[in-house]
């Protein structure tokens, strides 16, 4: 029995800094013993397969320190299985089929958050924009995209997810990393 897995890996391949290409990421993955290896972009999206005997936090503990012993650098990784990432386009709070990828984005969490994190934000203030919380899952409804969010921005800010890694990911790779999880990749 195997189970299929998205390795999400934060903050490589930005501005030509922490340079991890994809090709190596693949041959880190295989020697770690992971079959069926496949990336997505170059930000830092791979998808394996793992025998039964793996945990979300094993794979996540041994791809961090292969990474690091491969170039040198840390890189903060969740890893997530196809249930999971199923889950959180299923519970998205906002209609996800009528807009554009670059108008939802996920932040994935390596731990749970609760409305109290998000206390001194003036939500109010950042209308249209919203977010909503799920397991493990921040979800950004930035009408303008990402880079023109004023709440993604307040958001980035790193006293709120204080001690969890947290990385985003935009609605169309979301849907691609059910996709390439699934049963029939």
């Amino acid at each position: 029995m195997t189970t299929t897995y998205a390795l999400l890996l934060r903050g490589i391949n930005v501005g030509g800094h922490r340079k991890v290409p994809m090709a190596e990421l693949r041959s880190v993955l295989e020697g770690l013993g992971y079959r069926d290896v496949k990336t997505y972009l170059q930000s830092g999206n791979a998808v394996f397969t793992a025998g039964a005997d793996h945990s979300d936090e094993t794979v996540r503990q041994a791809v961090e320190a292969a990474i690091e012993k491969r170039f040198g650098f840390t890189v903060d990784c969740l890893v997530r299985d196809h249930d999971y990432l199923v889950a959180v386009v299923e519970n998205c709070p906002f209609p996800a089929a009528e807009l554009q990828g670059k108008q939802l984005h996920a932040f994935y969490l390596s731990g749970a958050v609760d409305e109290k994190r998000f206390a001194g934000l003036d939500r109010d203030a950042f209308l249209p924009e919203e977010f909503a919380l799920g397991d493990r899952v921040l979800y950004l409804y930035a009408p303008e995209g990402l880079g023109r969010s004023k709440l993604g921005e307040a958001l980035s800010r790193p006293a709120l997810f204080k001690g969890l890694t947290v990385t985003a990911r935009n609605w169309n790779t979301v849907v691609k990393l059910v996709e390439m999880t699934g049963p029939h990749s």
